[in-house]
């Protein structure tokens, strides 16, 4: 992978990782474009990182309140919603991996992300007045939780699904929102720390037995890496910036729209076309 191919995959992840469009989904397609067949998990991973900075940067209120009080009972949600990503995580780990790797369920995501999208605006118009912090539960944080751990799978929008679980449990837009992205940051350094740790084999099994792995960087160089990662940050943060304010005054079913083209194309070019796939 070259500096331009990482810089392009950086800029999409910076601005598709806080829009409800996907990014991991975009990050699998924009690879099939390039004809990057190596596994880049780690890349991916790193890209993650990049707006991981933008978000803590974006919110660096909410994060310095958090830090500052830690034993709160939003610190105790997070933890909640945590727990249920990740044990949904650990549970189809090798499907999710798979599914990173062949893109095959691509279109078919797209359009999950895109339905979800459609029927959480619904259900927050619902009749009825929205939840504050203080009105917020537990039950509220483990289903937004799961919808986390679904939308790990590529396609299926992280933010996406989180805000429309939010949404849905008619918790108010700003609340929803930072929910959502504040619940990134742990899930972000988990997937970090377990690519880490794969890293860290790798290496191993070079030592022992030089050229008996590809290795995290033969398709990438270190250069490549820094550039990708740095780009994913800087952008991001203008996305970041940008959905809070979008999420705040404005719907959703634009996002849903775009993922509802985005899917079907993908199943053309799948089924028919073979251009990509």
């Amino acid at each position: 992978m070259s500096i331009l191919e990482a810089v392009f995959l950086g800029l999409i992840q910076g601005i598709t990782e806080f829009l409800p469009v996907s990014s991991s989904g975009h990050l699998v397609l924009g690879q099939k474009i390039l004809g990057i067949s190596a596994p880049t998990l780690f890349f991916d991973t790193m890209l993650h990182i990049g707006t991981l900075l933008a978000v803590i940067a974006a919110l660096r209120g909410d994060v310095w309140n958090l830090l500052r009080r830690p034993f709160q009972q939003f610190t105790a949600y997070l933890v909640i919603a945590t727990a249920v990503t990740t044990a949904f995580a650990l549970f189809f780990k090798s499907r999710i991996e798979e599914a990173f790797v062949s893109g095959s369920w691509l279109g078919q995501a797209f359009l999950v992300t895109s339905l979800i999208l459609f029927v959480s605006e619904y259900l927050s118009r619902r009749p009825g007045g929205l939840r504050n912090d203080a009105e917020m539960d537990w039950f509220d944080a483990a289903f937004i939780g799961l919808c986390q751990g679904i939308a790990i799978a590529p396609g299926v929008s992280r933010s996406g699904f989180t805000l429309a679980g939010a949404l849905s449990r008619k918790l108010e837009r700003n609340l929803a929102v930072r929910f959502s992205f504040l619940l990134a940051i742990p899930v972000i350094f988990g997937a970090f720390f377990l690519q880490v740790r794969e890293l860290y084999k790798d290496f191993h099994l070079q030592s022992v037995n030089p050229g008996a792995s590809a290795g995290f960087f033969a398709a990438i160089s270190p250069a490549a890496l820094i550039a990708g990662t740095l780009t994913a940050a800087l952008v991001g943060f203008g996305a970041v910036t940008l959905m809070l304010k979008i999420v705040r005054e404005r719907s959703l079913v634009g996002f849903a729209a775009y993922t509802a083209l985005l899917g079907l194309l993908v199943l053309l070019d799948q089924n028919v076309f073979h251009v990509v796939f």
